[in-house]
């Protein structure tokens, strides 16, 4: 079958403002309709997380000094300031409010509000024993982000990937890394589960992959796999939400040495930068490494083939195959 054309910071806000607008889960368009926004569990334990840090810093009070004698550890406090873990317990929360002197009932109750928001489970949670280490939490932001910018290098972007080409790259590893074949399964359902933010009718998310040539020439379990992640990737990009560029290998430019992904959220929500290291992954909003790899993306965007030129690189390719 032949392949188709494709046709900063985050300001302080006032206690009450920022707790109201968070727990509400609202934002405001173009025209000031307020309108409601997607927010998950995930999302909600990051935003419950930066106030609970940002009331901690206000008092001028370090981790250890605010969970003392509160029945839970400054780990644990620590692990729920970054989002990575919830509060279980209300009177936990509680005691925190009474800590930072919380004493408004408005505000207490939207920040309670948020925090029994982020105590429901999310989609992802059955597969989390076969997630690396920060994948949860970047599952969880992803499907709350209103444009993703992604840079591969090696192997084709996991929300690209066809069913085929995915269960064939982690049976390819399985032997090496000694996984079990429910390993390999539960990955794949995970994967395939994830693109559904790429296709929702409601909202879906705005993304641009670059891809290296050789991410694209790296053969994954047969031609025949190759071929038809070709044609998947080429309609994905006729798409008015996805845009897909390749860098050619014989271009002699700058090629950012590790993968990342940029997320950009709707309203006063600073962006998330995601990179791959060896056994893990690496989440951060720090306002240097966003500005960094949105630098390193457009430098590569600029120098990357048009995206009108994708599916002509995408047939030529799957002629080479034979």
């Amino acid at each position: 079958m032949p392949l188709r054309e494709q046709g900063s910071s985050e300001g302080e806000q006032g206690m009450a403002d920022s707790a109201h607008e968070r727990a509400e889960g609202q934002q405001r368009d173009a025209e000031g309709t307020q309108v409601a926004a997607r927010r998950g569990a995930t999302f909600r334990r990051r935003e419950l997380g930066k106030e609970l840090r940002r009331l901690r810093e206000k008092c001028d009070l370090t981790i250890d000094e605010a969970a003392d004698g509160l029945g839970f550890s400054e780990t644990k406090l620590g692990r729920v300031e970054t989002g990575h873990n919830a509060l279980p317990r209300v009177k936990d929360m509680e005691a925190l409010l009474d800590r930072y002197g919380v004493a408004d009932i408005d505000d207490r109750e939207s920040l309670l509000t948020l925090h029994r928001e982020s105590l429901s489970s999310d989609w992802w949670t059955p597969y989390r024993a076969v997630m690396p280490s920060g994948m949860p939490m970047w599952v969880g932001l992803e499907a709350d982000a209103r444009a993703m910018r992604a840079w591969h290098s090696q192997l084709v972007f996991g929300l690209l990937q066809t069913e085929s080409y995915a269960r064939a790259m982690f049976l390819t590893a399985k032997a090496v890394e000694e996984t079990t074949t429910e390993f390999v399964e539960y990955n794949v359902r995970v994967r395939m589960e994830r693109q559904q933010i790429i296709t929702r009718e409601d909202s879906p998310v705005e993304l641009r992959v670059i891809l290296d040539e050789s991410a694209l020439r790296h053969v994954i379990g047969s031609p025949e796999v190759m071929r038809e992640q070709y044609e998947a990737i080429a309609e994905l990009s006729r798409r008015d939400n996805v845009t897909v560029q390749i860098l050619p290998q014989s271009l002699a430019t700058y090629r950012a040495e590790g993968n990342f992904i940029v997320l950009d959220f709707d309203g006063h929500v600073g962006s998330v930068v995601q990179m791959d290291l060896p056994t893990t992954i690496s989440v951060t909003d720090k306002e240097r490494e966003v500005w960094q790899h949105n630098r390193r993306f457009d430098a590569m965007r600029e120098r990357a083939l048009a995206p009108a030129e994708t599916v002509r690189f995408l047939e030529q390719l799957a002629r080479e195959l034979g």
